[in-house]
């Protein structure tokens, strides 16, 4: 009786580190705030979070990705990949123009080798790197890329960048 009780307690302590490191290391659920993502994603859509690719590989560009808001805690942001460390943006009547040479477009953002311009599907409202209090997202903010989206369940399915 003892030892049966001993094994489920190892048991329950193995899976419940399994979990732990699972969430921490591999994927979270994660829920969508707001509406800068529409019409991809929506206000409480229910999304998968890989956090495992990024240990391993950049981002690319149009990928979805998560990174901590400006104000900390628990906020945190699921914007667009628009463009990559280095290149240089400039939004001119709405289009967004990048390219690898500082000069040829004179744009207001130029990127490090670490930095990446995001920007919210809903470019009317989103905050963004456009906006100073986010700016361009260090690649060491963010936190994984949005996969798989499970809920509501008529629009759940692999999410493409």
């Amino acid at each position: 009786m003892f030892k049966s009780i001993l094994r489920l307690l190892g048991t329950i302590l193995i899976a419940v580190a399994f979990a732990f490191v699972l969430i921490m290391c591999v994927g979270e659920r994660t829920k969508v705030s707001g509406h800068s993502m529409e019409p991809h994603l929506h206000d409480h859509d229910q999304v998968l979070l890989d956090k495992l690719t990024y240990r391993f590989l950049d981002p690319k560009r149009y990928e979805i990705i998560v990174f901590p808001g400006p104000e900390g805690g628990d906020q945190f942001f699921v914007k667009r990949v628009i463009a990559l460390p280095g290149e240089t943006v400039k939004i001119t009547k709405g289009k967004v123009y990048h390219t690898t040479d500082s000069c040829e477009l004179k744009g207001k953002f130029h990127l490090s080798s670490d930095e990446y311009f995001v920007l919210g599907d809903n470019r009317d409202n989103s905050n963004d790197s456009r906006y100073k209090e986010v700016g361009p997202v260090k690649r060491s903010k963010i936190t994984g890329r949005i996969i798989f989206r499970f809920y509501p369940w008529k629009n759940a399915g692999v999410i493409r960048p």
